[in-house]
């Protein structure tokens, strides 16, 4: 094996991973000074950030938006030159395809939960609404240290609004499912709200009545012309013209550290050694590369669970398509339909619209959690699923000019009822090990600021500051729906 030595001065550090989070992580260590080394597995960077064409036009084939009332995502973007072409959705309205049509995804509610019983008209039933208002009479309901979302707002509000709306948002964030995902970790507002008020729906107004007094101006999420996935692009690029190295194929086989204290890196037949590691990678590879020196942290990453999915875009003639207005839809899994929601591409980004005037760009995605039958049909089946769900939904019947079916695997880590404890677990053995961070989506939240909040954190810890780390794992970062699809 050829070994890399440190070199003196700065200090080197190893990033393994070249996500969104390892890429961020890398951008912050440059720009303090650091050598850094990046090593992905795969033949690219951007995670699951994929910029990518259908018939010609410029779309995203993983996540398409980022929230803005967060600052690190777009803050990030600013930072490696992408400020010119971040642009908010051209349109925020969305619908939920339930009990037999499409109808406007309600205003006024946290998450889906509401703050009052009217917010919901329209989605839920009359039965449903007069469910909601027992809410205030009902005696109050210890949740302890966790409680799963959708169990907690059922008893308080009635099923009817896990399964027509809690539900499709959540599964929209995490393709999860409600009455497993804890309310602490992905809904951390409403798990306060739960431990301070009475009433739930209470809580949920005053958290909306602070909001409305902070006067927060701006768009809720962002885009960037040509895809948010060509965040990770300009980060690595921004890397490298500071002088870090960013090496893809290249899996890192082993991590151990040194009698000297320093870390001893393998990665094909090289050996590098580093004054610090960051693991910025999936949490069954992190067990891996944990499981020798930090084996109770390894162990905590291996009950980590993911869910799958599948993204379908499609393609069609402008003249031949006719769309409802709007981002697009969600859909209940109650309802039983196939596609779980449906982006309407062109109407959400208007850069798209702009760019490719002929063509109508959408996605539908598949899978949620438990789910492994539907995703092991093969991609014309599930074009054809999704078309067909398609037609139901909005009448399109035209024939797309190009689809494209893109797999997430275990794309998607789970947030189950205790999953904060897991991560203060998780931290508390890496803490020991000077010169070590973790950083990525199955710790502090799934969307891009979280993951870039984590990274930073994961930074300023091998520097010795754990404030950072200490507030992620204390308060994580809600990770909103960012419009039908996401």
């Amino acid at each position: 094996m050829r070994e890399t030595e440190t070199r003196t001065g700065a200090g080197h550090v190893v990033v393994i991973g070249g996500g969104v989070a390892g890429l961020a992580a890398a951008h912050r260590l440059v720009r303090r000074g650091a050598r850094v080394t990046v090593l992905e597995a795969s033949d690219r960077v951007g995670g699951k950030l994929l910029p990518g064409e259908i018939a010609g036009a410029r779309v995203d084939f993983g996540a398409e938006s980022m929230l803005a009332r967060r600052p690190e995502a777009v803050a990030l973007a600013r930072e490696v030159g992408l400020t010119d072409r971040l642009q908010p959705p051209a349109t925020a309205s969305a619908a939920i395809w339930t009990r037999g049509a499409l109808r406007p995804m309600p205003k006024g509610h946290l998450m889906g939960v509401p703050g009052t019983a009217t917010a919901l008209t329209g989605v839920l039933s009359d039965e449903g609404l007069r469910r909601i208002e027992r809410d205030a009479d009902l005696p109050r309901t210890e949740v302890g240290e966790d409680v799963a979302v959708g169990a907690y707002v059922a008893e308080r509000l009635g099923r009817e609004v896990v399964d027509r709306l809690v539900e499709p948002l959540l599964g929209g964030v995490y393709a999860g499912d409600a009455y497993r995902i804890s309310m602490r970790s992905a809904v951390p507002q409403l798990f306060q709200a739960a431990r301070t008020h009475h009433s739930l729906t209470e809580g949920v107004r005053e958290i909306q009545a602070k909001a409305a007094a902070t006067q927060q101006t701006g768009p809720v999420f962002m885009g960037i012309e040509g895809g948010v996935g060509s965040l990770p692009l300009a980060v690595a690029e921004s890397v490298r013209e500071r002088g870090g190295e960013i090496v893809t194929g290249a899996a890192v086989t082993e991590l151990r550290r040194e009698s000297s204290g320093t870390w001893r890196v393998v990665t094909g037949d090289h050996v590098l050694h580093a004054d610090a590691v960051i693991v910025a990678v999936p949490a069954p590879a992190a067990a891996d590369l944990l499981r020798a020196e930090a084996p109770a942290a390894a162990a905590e990453l291996s009950a980590v669970e993911y869910a799958s999915m599948a993204l379908v875009t499609l393609a069609y003639r402008r003249a031949e398509t006719a769309l409802p207005e709007g981002s697009g839809f969600l859909v209940p899994p109650v309802d039983g339909r196939t596609i779980k929601a449906s982006t309407f591409a062109s109407q959400k980004w208007g850069w798209i619209a702009d760019r490719n005037p002929d063509l109508v760009v959408l996605r539908t995605s598949v899978g949620r959690y438990g789910e492994t039958e539907i995703l092991q049909r093969a991609d014309d089946e599930l074009v054809d699923v999704s078309r067909h769900d398609l037609k139901a939904a909005t009448g399109l019947d035209a024939t797309p000019v190009e689809t494209r079916v893109t797999r997430w695997d275990d794309g998607l880590p789970q947030y189950p009822v205790g999953h904060h404890a897991r991560v203060a677990r998780i931290r508390e053995h890496v803490a020991k090990l000077p010169g070590l961070a973790v950083c990525g989506a199955q710790y502090d939240g799934v969307g891009i600021p979280a993951c870039i909040a984590s990274a930073y954190a994961a930074v300023d810890q091998i520097h010795g500051d754990l404030r950072a780390v200490q507030d992620l794992t204390a308060h994580p970062v809600q990770s909103l729906h960012g419009g039908a699809g996401e």
